[in-house]
């Protein structure tokens, strides 16, 4: 009876000791599910281990490769920059030579005199380098903006592996959400303003398309319907001649430059449009990945206590199997 007896009280501290492991554990997960609920469908997979891993025969193959690459890639990163590069393409490519255009057509039939359009030269040759400095600026921050988007999947596909979220990651992607929002709402700006020439292109189209509609009654009507670009404020109002009416105007309307300046600026004026909307989804996938790396952070540092817990209730658990063997 003896042995037996001392059987049972050597075995029963021991199973005590691991149900109160268990309810422990049990517990920190369960308060870990209260102060954040949107982890319960979580499930948590400890770090293999040298033995745990696969050896050289059931090593995956070119196909399980590639599927886990193509796991990794932020597609909606990746539509965004294609979306922001097409768009600042469109924007500067178009502007660019609708300007030259627009500079050629007011020096030919809206302001001969080179002294009463000399600042518009400069401004709009000043707007043409600043297209310049445009498209290399987006170029880059494009491709920063989708390494950010790779740094941040990566983050939470091997949240549960050695990769470990910094604070100087978090504070970089903070800083490029509100980098992005400064910048979309300044290419709101610059999307009102490329509707501008577009506005002014449209007037004289459709007054060149009064002159031609059969309604017009003789060449006397004709004559009375202008054109006057100084309204505009783009040439000064002693400018010579500031305005043309009738068959000039239409002729004006017929040439190439007009018809060439005209569409560039409506696809430069929805370029621009389409980088505001590249910026807006590039400002929504920032947000949605700092807020990710936020949760991952709190789940490391979770993780990083309850094993530490974990850790002393085993050298606990190891101690009081000593003394109960000391003992016997």
């Amino acid at each position: 009876m003896k042995p037996a007896m001392e059987t049972a009280a050597e075995e029963n501290p021991e199973q005590s000791q691991e149900r109160k492991v268990n309810s422990r554990a049990e517990m920190e997960i369960g308060r870990y599910h209260w102060m954040y609920p949107g982890s319960k469908n979580h499930q948590y997979h400890p770090v293999p281990t040298q033995g745990d891993r696969a050896g050289p025969l059931s090593s995956p193959g070119c196909f399980e490769c590639c599927i886990k690459c193509l796991g990794g890639v932020p597609y909606a990163s990746l539509v965004a920059t294609i979306l922001c590069f097409s768009g600042v393409a469109l924007f500067c490519g178009c502007g660019h030579v609708a300007l030259a255009g627009t500079v050629a057509i007011l020096e030919q039939h809206f302001s001969t005199n080179a002294s009463d359009h000399a600042l518009l030269s400069e401004v709009i040759q000043l707007m043409q380098y600043v297209i310049y400095g445009i498209a290399s600026f987006f170029f880059l921050y494009g491709i920063i903006l989708l390494a950010e988007g790779f740094y941040t999947t990566s983050a939470v596909k091997e949240l549960h592996g050695e990769f470990k979220t910094t604070a100087c990651g978090r504070c970089i992607s903070g800083m490029f959400i509100f980098l992005t929002y400064v910048l979309g709402v300044a290419w709101l700006g610059v999307f009102g303003f490329s509707a501008v020439p577009v506005f002014m292109f449209y007037n004289i189209w459709s007054t060149c398309e009064v002159i031609k509609a059969p309604q017009t009654n003789g060449t006397a009507g004709v004559e009375q319907i202008c054109v006057d670009v100084r309204q505009y404020g783009i040439i000064p109002w002693n400018a010579f001649p500031g305005k043309i009416c009738g068959s000039a105007l239409e002729n004006i309307c017929n040439t190439n430059e007009f018809y060439m300046s005209y569409h560039l600026f409506i696809v430069a004026c929805a370029g621009a449009g389409a980088t505001v909307i590249a910026l807006i989804h590039f400002l929504m996938i920032l947000s949605s990945n700092w807020a990710y790396l936020k949760d991952a952070s709190k789940m490391q540092a979770y993780q990083e206590i309850k094993a530490k817990e974990e850790q002393e209730l085993q050298e606990i658990q190891s101690r009081s199997k000593e003394q109960l063997n000391s003992y016997t």
